[in-house]
């Protein structure tokens, strides 16, 4: 029997225009759906009682309406914080996310990164706007190089692949994976990175914000890696400490850095990070790339199916870990 769904459309600037026809393809694809699309709180409100799935930022005050809600499909891969909250955590509310769709787009920005401060192209495009003709940037020698990867999952295990392509020597560092991903060399759990950093020539962070995430590459974190690493972070903004970030680069603690991510977004126009000759700053958007709207619609029509048909769901949260 086909079920009730609502979807609760976010601001067209968050890029969900795309959802517009999302309705006409569910119809489609399950026959006898009911789907429901709010655009506004006060539409949500008034349907979510109604729905027995939801796509969207379910908020506190929605889900205390939602007596038949049994899955919660999460619009993004790490949502913003707060999305976890309290009484989602502690409810039998089943929540998806949409991990995986975002692996190539990703694991190629971080090869962008790599790439750049192994051939210091970083130190050229600045030398480029200045007219100075200055060769000599020492480079890093990719098959004599390591790189610690936090977090291989899909995006980090993609990019372990990549990097092993270009004879880089591969350090995971996972909670949940058990198998090394192809390219992995070794696999350790995360009480293992202090140990591990002094080894990385570049140290990528690729982890999600979790109770457990936050803040966690600090001036100890940092004081650990070798002087010649380059930190790169397009996990999460709140994972790293900018401040002691900042104070790790001045200070000679390490090379370089390349963030796509930050606690505060947009990096205000004034903060360190922007004038600093050996770092790379991309605007969030390590994410884009073609074909992410008919992936996101093929895996929310197949869990859709699979909830229509009482199967296990794909892409499913721990919630109290937030991923």
């Amino acid at each position: 029997m086909a079920f009730n769904l609502l979807i609760v459309r976010g601001p067209a600037s968050a890029g969900q225009s795309a959802i517009d026809a999302w309705p006409a393809e569910l119809r489609a694809a399950i026959p006898g759906i009911t789907v429901n699309v709010a655009t506004s709180e006060g539409e949500a409100m008034e349907m979510i009682g109604e729905a027995d799935a939801a796509f969207g930022d379910i908020r506190p005050e929605l889900l205390a309406r939602g007596e038949k809600l049994r899955w919660i499909a999460c619009p993004q891969a790490g949502p913003p914080a707060g999305y976890y909250h309290g009484e989602l955590v502690d409810s039998d509310v089943v929540v998806t996310n949409t991990r995986e769709i975002y692996n190539d787009h990703i694991s190629n920005h971080i090869m962008s990164f790599v790439l750049s401060f192994a051939r210091g192209l970083h130190v050229y495009v600045q030398q480029q706007m200045r007219g100075d003709w200055a060769p000599g940037y020492e480079i890093v020698n990719l098959p004599d190089a390591t790189a610690i990867i936090v977090g291989v999952g899909g995006i980090g295990a993609e990019t372990a692949r990549l990097c092993s392509e270009f004879g880089m020597n591969v350090l995971g560092i996972d909670p949940r994976v058990t198998d090394p991903p192809q390219g992995v060399a070794e696999l350790h759990n995360s009480e293992a990175l202090g140990e591990l950093l002094p080894r990385a020539d570049f140290v990528i962070a690729t982890a999600p914000e979790t109770p457990a995430t936050q803040g966690m590459f600090n001036a100890d974190l940092f004081g650990r890696m070798n002087p010649g690493a380059h930190f790169i972070n397009i996990g999460r903004g709140a994972t790293v400490i900018l401040d002691d970030l900042v104070d790790a680069l001045t200070s000679g603690k390490i090379r370089g850095a390349a963030l796509d991510v930050f606690q505060v977004e947009p990096l205000p126009s004034n903060h360190a990070l922007w004038s600093m000759p050996n770092v790379i700053i991309t605007p969030h958007c390590a994410g884009a790339g073609p074909y992410l709207d008919d992936r996101r619609l093929e895996l929310f029509i197949d869990n859709c199916t699979r909830f229509n048909e009482g199967q296990t769901l794909l892409n499913v949260v721990d919630k109290a870990n937030w991923f």
